[in-house]
């Protein structure tokens, strides 16, 4: 039962950094597809960042420069360093995993085009 647990949302001023964490549970935590999405008040939910099985990230255009996805692999955790935040990025943010990636495609991943098929709860980050 593959389970994702996000954390290290919270408030934060304009500017300032946040550190979110995914824990990954219930399979092999080795060349999978994962990454973060989040749905800010009234708008949709929106791709932040992916990676792939290989370790190979790509980022939306509004979060370039500024956010930084990485994963333990030993640990089985998915992380996104957010720096510069800004106002925008206020949202609930939520982990996501395709385990053995169906495609070799982050930008499908990202827009949605493909569907991950586990998901986090979610954690909100605020920034004001």
């Amino acid at each position: 039962h593959v389970q994702l647990v996000e954390s290290g949302g919270g408030s934060v001023e304009a500017g300032g950094s946040l550190r979110l964490s995914c824990v990954v549970s219930g399979y092999k935590y080795r060349r999978n597809c994962m990454g973060w999405f989040r749905q800010g008040p009234g708008k949709e939910r929106e791709g932040v960042a992916v990676i792939d099985g290989d370790g190979r990230t790509t980022y939306a255009d509004s979060v370039k420069g500024r956010f930084t996805l990485s994963k333990d692999d030993a640990k089985n955790i998915l992380y996104l360093q957010m720096d510069s935040l800004k106002a925008e990025d206020t949202a609930k943010y939520y982990c996501a995993a395709d385990i053995g990636c169906r495609v070799n495609d982050n930008n499908a991943y990202l827009t949605g085009r493909v569907a991950y098929r586990h998901w986090g709860q979610g954690t909100q980050v605020t920034v004001s």
